[in-house]
């Protein structure tokens, strides 16, 4: 590993604390490509401790009879480790549990959580060590993400055996080791042609070892499925009546085909999984980001040909613009079909029609369905106990004006959610009828209301239930914080929904800070510049604070400054003090009553003053 010798012949270890604090702040702020898609994938255990596959892990190891195993099938681990009683060579003696990112894709994130020990001990110039590196497999400061080496010790801690999903054993990757490649490794590392001992194993056997528990990989893919022979009544016919039909072929060579989206009139009305690929294209859930997560690289198929039926039934008569789309597991989607139809369904014969149309369209509700500006988060079903009587037509199969609401986040189960600028939130929710009857085919809408003084509600989307009466809604991804209220109304065309139910979210700002130049001398000046996310700014502008901090030290507030109209900002600072020492500079957004986002940090610069 990264070790050294001094001047006096006292073994030392790289001190790489600081340098690695500094490297996650600037890399923190760097933000991924907009068209990339991500999906989780669960390995060896998911997050709750259930057992799952390795796939994408392969074994690579210099000595025949050391150890590589994987037991996560029966609740254990990938282990690789040196055994004990055994002489190893410096450069000669290792092994390696490797995850490769499939072909088209990198690792975005990651989180593992590892165990394990150098208990063997060290010689002159060899010692046993387990690490963790990526997106190399070398013994270089860049690679490394994690280590133990037994002369030196472990920073970090040998972890837990006893206790897989122990906080102690979590180690997260930092954004400059990620890549195509994450190692876990032991080795008997030092001077080539030394010796490390034997004999000082551990009560399992091992000189060095470490056991993988778990790892939670973020993957990111850019490539887009790719749709062909699309046909049916859907793609060609001119006027549509009950249930009409598409069909299509879809491939995609990375995460797999997952889902076709239905939106009519900018309203999503359903998702359908395309091929369930024998139970392995299944969002297991377990994610705080909204994103789905699999227990496979490749979860769902590689080429599917589908049949797609919509119900036209569940539209009022006339021209409709309809637009299918079918996305990858990653979510990168494809337009299927982007056309305007015309539905055009008879009324039924019975009981006579006399009352207005069976469905308004969504605009047609004005009033803010929660007047409440502050709404309690729970609890999370609501009821209206008294039914309307107005003479329209009912709202969904078993509607009723005393129906359930449900809602929660995808990423937690309760009504408050702390996300993060930039990552869309999935809001989903189920109404049924007294008895727990599901409400099926009923519009249901879906405001926000923006955490600004005198913020406007806005119509987020009108959308159907399922046939289990369920619902969900992707939002936006630039959705800030604020309210968001979903309404139903038991008849179509009611000015005051019979039941509200309301989610909050809270968004912290985003903005980065650059120092330019970034080592300078007394005398000298440096100049800070860069830009807060997000909208709307308060009128005159943003207030900011820059702050500053020694190595170590506590952070001082030095200068506060306004943002211009789009959010950029500028400011400089003379040294006065001679040097050498170096400081840590970094921006605040405190939370203010007219900005719809919480406190936030820019990413963290450092400059030398020489």
């Amino acid at each position: 590993m990264f070790w050294m010798r001094n001047t006096t012949g006292r073994s030392t270890l790289v001190a790489v604390a600081m340098a690695t604090l500094c490297a996650l702040a600037v890399a923190g702020g760097a933000a991924r490509s907009a068209q990339a898609g991500e999906y989780h994938v669960y390995s060896c255990r998911m997050p709750d401790g259930e057992v799952a596959p390795a796939d994408g892990w392969s074994e690579m190891k210099s000595n025949t009879s050391d150890s590589l195993e994987d037991t996560c099938p029966t609740d254990g681990a990938l282990v690789v480790g040196l055994n004990d009683g055994e002489t190893h060579e410096v450069e000669k003696d290792s092994g390696s549990w490797v995850f490769s990112a499939p072909t088209g894709s990198i690792i975005a994130a990651a989180k593992l959580w590892r165990a394990g020990d150098a208990d063997g001990g060290w010689a002159t110039n060899a010692t046993y060590e387990f690490w963790l590196a990526g997106p190399e497999n070398q013994d270089v400061e860049a690679d490394v993400i994690d280590q133990c080496v037994a002369e030196f010790g472990c920073p970090t801690g040998v972890g837990s055996t006893t206790s897989a999903m122990s906080p102690s054993n979590l180690v997260t990757v930092l954004p400059e080791n990620l890549g195509a490649h994450l190692y876990v490794n032991v080795s008997c590392g030092g001077s080539a042609k030394f010796v490390c001992p034997s004999g000082k194993g551990d009560s399992d056997g091992y000189a060095a070892v470490v056991y993988l528990y778990a790892a939670d990989l973020t993957l990111e893919q850019t490539s887009q499925p790719t749709v062909s022979d699309v046909e049916g009544e859907l793609a060609s016919a001119a006027t549509l009546t009950g249930t009409a039909d598409l069909s299509l072929h879809a491939q995609d060579s990375g995460s797999g085909v997952y889902q076709a989206v239905f939106t009519v009139d900018g309203v999503e009305l359903g998702r359908t999984v395309l091929d369930e690929n024998s139970g392995r294209c299944h969002d297991v859930g377990q994610t705080s980001d909204g994103l789905p997560a699999f227990l496979y690289l490749q979860p769902c198929p590689s080429s599917v040909s589908a049949d797609l039926p919509l119900d036209t039934t569940t539209l009022t008569d006339g021209p409709h613009h309809l637009v299918v789309t079918v996305t990858n597991a990653a979510g990168n989607s494809t337009v299927a079909l982007d056309r305007k139809i015309t539905v055009l369904n008879d009324p039924p014969a019975s009981p006579p029609v006399s009352s207005p149309p069976s469905q308004a369209p969504p605009s047609t509700v004005q009033n803010d369905p929660s007047p409440n500006p502050n709404p309690s988060p729970s609890p999370l079903t609501l009821a209206n106990p008294t039914p309307t009587t107005q003479p329209l037509s009912a709202n969904g199969t078993n509607g009723s004006a005393v129906a359930a609401l449900r809602v929660h986040w995808a990423a937690t189960a309760r009504a408050t959610l702390a996300g993060s600028y930039g990552h869309a939130q999935t809001v989903i929710g189920q109404l049924t009828a007294p008895g727990g009857m599901p409400i099926a085919g009923a519009l249901v809408q879906m405001f926000d209301t923006p955490a600004y003084e005198r913020a406007p509600t806005r119509t987020l989307a009108s959308l159907r239930t399922a046939a289990n009466g369920s619902f969900r809604l992707r939002l936006p991804a630039g959705t800030p914080s604020g309210r968001i209220t979903v309404a139903y109304s038991s008849h179509a065309g009611q000015a005051v929904p019979d039941i509200t139910a309301a989610l909050s979210l809270t968004i912290p700002a985003s903005l980065a800070l650059s120092v330019t130049p970034r080592s300078t001398s007394v005398g000298g000046t440096i100049v800070f510049h860069g830009t807060l996310r997000g909208a709307p700014l308060p009128p005159g502008g943003k207030q900011l604070v820059l702050e500053a901090r020694t190595l170590g030290g506590s952070w001082r507030q030095f200068q506060v400054l306004a943002t211009g109209a789009h959010g950029r900002y500028r400011a400089t600072y003379r040294f006065r003090l001679a040097g050498p020492i170096s400081y840590q500079f970094r921006a605040l957004s405190p939370r203010e009553a007219d900005f719809p986002y919480g406190v936030g940090s820019s990413n963290v610069v450092l400059v030398h003053e020489r």
